[in-house]
This record gives structure tokens, C-alpha cells and sequence, in this order.
């Protein structure tokens, strides 16, 4: 199950037929707007990427839609594929079992898996 976040953009007087249109469709739950803005967020679900591209698509499409672009995706296949990959590591870096290493000499580049050390260590 996939599920996105779609900010769509259309003129301020085209707002409340927008809304009234995404109000009464199932591909779509609408869920905010802000009409001095024109701006319009929506959520979309589909089995699979192409099948939320076809309803992203769908949208864009629609009489007085300027734009309509993703903005947050959960995608449940990629969530278990990290929990996996995250479940198969080591929970303590090699790094930080060793004895060897003074705290001052290490730099952080934001992953310790991926380290470096001042002086060659």
C-alpha cells in the first residue's frame, strides 16, 4: 500500500468546485485548503507507484488545476524493505567498540559506518 500527499494549485475563485469535486470522489480524500492561496492538499492510496501516478495524473488533468505534485509518499514495500536491511546491522558500529580510537579524532560525516579519522587512524 502506497499512500502520497498532493498539493494542488488552482485560482482562488475554482477553489470550492475543486473541493466540492474531490469531496465526492473515491480516488481522492481531500483534507485542507487555504483559498487565498489556491492551494488544496489531498491524499491518494494505490496497490503500487503507477497506480498513484495514474490518480496523480488524473488530477493534474482536471479543468482549473494549475499544478498537482506529490509531496510526501509512504510506500509500504520500501518501509519493510529498510526495516529488514536495518533489522540485519550490527546496532553498535565496529567504531564505537573500539579502544583505540580517541572521541576528538573521529570526524562525523552524519554515519559512522561511514568513517573517517583525523591522522590515518
Amino acid at each position: 500500500m502506497n499512500i502520497s500527499s498532493i498539493v494542488v494549485q488552482a485560482l482562488p475563485k475554482h477553489i470550492d468546485e475543486l473541493i466540492e469535486y474531490f469531496q465526492n470522489e473515491d480516488f481522492v480524500d481531500y483534507h485542507f485548503s487555504d483559498k487565498e492561496t489556491g492551494k488544496i492538499i489531498v491524499t491518494i492510496e494505490g496497490k503500487n507507484v503507477e497506480e498513484e501516478i495514474k490518480k496523480l495524473v488524473k488530477i493534474q488533468q482536471l479543468p482549473n488545476v494549475i499544478t498537482a505534485d506529490m509531496m510526501m509518499t509512504y510506500q509500504e514495500e520500501q518501509l519493510d524493505e529498510e526495516i529488514k536491511s536495518l533489522n540485519g546491522q550490527e546496532p553498535v558500529p565496529e567504531l564505537l567498540k573500539r579502544d583505540d580510537i580517541y572521541v576528538k579524532d573521529v570526524v562525523y560525516n552524519g554515519d559512522l559506518r561511514k568513517k573517517d579519522f583525523m591522522g590515518g587512524v
